[in-house]
């Protein structure tokens, strides 16, 4: 797969690998008080994520009601309800939901009638839920899944779905290892792989000033393609890995690990994990006292923490998350789903992949799997521009080619099914230990 280029970032110097335009500053930067740290930084009782903003509360807006007519599209999906990814499985439910709750109110529908989706749990890595979810799904007749969130939980059913024909699309999978993967081209995504969040990390961590850098990472596809790809861009920076350590899904006790990255004096860490994060925080920031605002974070553990982490733990550390900011009326939408949503992540993404199979559907005259396959890459591309599923199934009714941009931002599909432009967000935590946006970049491959 070829890596992404960005427009020249304005006001700093490019990067060896590559250079990054801001599509969108959001928030603004810390406000230091505190001492200069020896790699230039001046980190000490900073404030903050969301302490230096107005928190937003928008309010839940309820989905139209569905036209009473017969279903024509089945999809499942395959979801983190429990695992150590639980925590993306109400933002990306209540996104399928939504999308399929304004297919079902539109006055096009999907070839006359509406969707009906089956919602089964992904688990994780160290079960095998997510297989026993794919054959009910199969058995069940659908023609795409929506799932997994965790590439490496998407890896254990892949040739399950794709081998019976139907659609397998996630909304939230980054390995670099699914875009070439023998699909018989039934596998897509709407978050971009990470080769992007991996590159764009290594760039942020060396951009802060810190160049000696250890990393924490899952000893998964995910963990694996997101070091890989972090340590060719902060060596490209000029930087150096000094100490790089795996650890396995959900283990517990990771004292040694973290040890191992301490002993080597790194002036950062990233830490690319799951759930695993609530062990290592705790140790890594707290009793060994290593400065919990140089800590970076991935989409895999950009959670809250206000309940879990000592207050302040975490205060500026940084992560990053593929997508669009999730705007009020976004949110209010996906509230109306489920007035519980705290995260938003992957929503959007999710929302757009069944958007994208029920057009590919119309497109292609037929809710077969292998009809959805092959129309969506035509409904991504090359087309008349339109944003709403109603809008897009008017044009297509109308014998036009369309080009859907969907709530996630552009979609455009190379013959992998992988996005070929994304944004990229850029978080920061507070004091409470919860996140807010500084900056979303924006790029598109060579």
């Amino acid at each position: 797969m070829s890596s992404f280029s960005f427009l020249p970032r304005a006001g700093k110097s490019a990067p060896a690998l590559a250079t990054f335009a801001i599509a969108a500053l959001v928030l603004s930067g810390c406000a230091a008080t505190g001492e200069t740290t020896a790699s230039g930084n001046s980190r000490a009782d900073e404030v903050c994520g969301p302490d230096a903003v107005v928190a937003s509360n928008p309010t839940a807006v309820a989905p139209a009601a569905a036209i009473d007519r017969a279903v024509t599209l089945k999809l499942g999906s395959i979801l983190p309800a429990t695992g150590n990814l639980a925590f993306l499985g109400p933002p990306e439910v209540a996104g399928v939901d939504l999308a399929v709750a304004e297919i079902n109110a539109s006055e096009a529908g999907v070839l006359g009638g509406n969707v009906e989706v089956l919602h089964r749990d992904s688990g994780d890595t160290t079960t095998d839920i997510a297989t026993q979810s794919a054959t009910e799904l199969l058995a069940a007749g659908v023609s795409g899944i929506v799932g997994a969130a965790s590439s490496g939980v998407s890896k254990t059913f892949i040739d399950q779905v794709t081998g019976a024909g139907v659609v397998h699309f996630s909304p939230a999978n980054t390995s670099p290892s699914l875009s070439d993967y023998a699909d018989d081209g039934y596998y897509f995504r709407t978050a971009p792989s990470d080769v992007l969040q991996g590159r764009v990390v290594g760039n942020r961590i060396t951009g802060d000033g810190f160049n000696r850098v250890g990393i924490l990472y899952l000893n998964d596809p995910y963990g694996i393609g997101l070091y890989d790809n972090a340590k060719i861009a902060i060596e490209k920076a000029g930087g150096e890995v000094v100490a790089a350590t795996m650890f396995n899904p959900a283990d517990s006790v990771l004292s040694a690990q973290i040890d191992e990255v301490l002993a080597a004096s790194p002036e950062a860490i990233l830490l690319i994990a799951f759930d695993e994060t609530k062990v290592i925080i705790p140790e890594l920031a707290g009793t060994k006292g290593f400065d919990g605002s140089k800590i970076y974070f991935v989409d895999g553990n950009l959670a809250g923490y206000k309940d879990v982490f000592e207050a302040g733990i975490i205060n500026c550390a940084v992560g990053t998350l593929p997508g669009v900011l999730a705007t009020d009326e976004q949110k209010a939408d996906l509230l109306g789903i489920n007035p519980e949503l705290t995260d938003f992540s992957y929503a959007n993404e999710s929302y757009d992949a069944v958007i994208l199979m029920a057009l590919a559907a119309i497109a292609g005259e037929s809710t077969e799997g292998s009809a959805i396959r092959d129309n969506l890459q035509a409904v991504s591309r090359d087309g008349t521009k339109c944003t709403t599923f109603q809008e897009c199934a008017e044009l297509l009714a109308n014998g036009e080619d369309i080009d859907y941009d969907g709530r996630s931002g552009p979609i455009t599909f190379d013959d992998n099914g992988d996005p070929t432009e994304a944004y990229m967000g850029i978080y920061q935590y507070g004091k409470d230990n919860t996140y807010a946006p500084l900056e979303v970049l924006f790029g598109q491959l060579d």
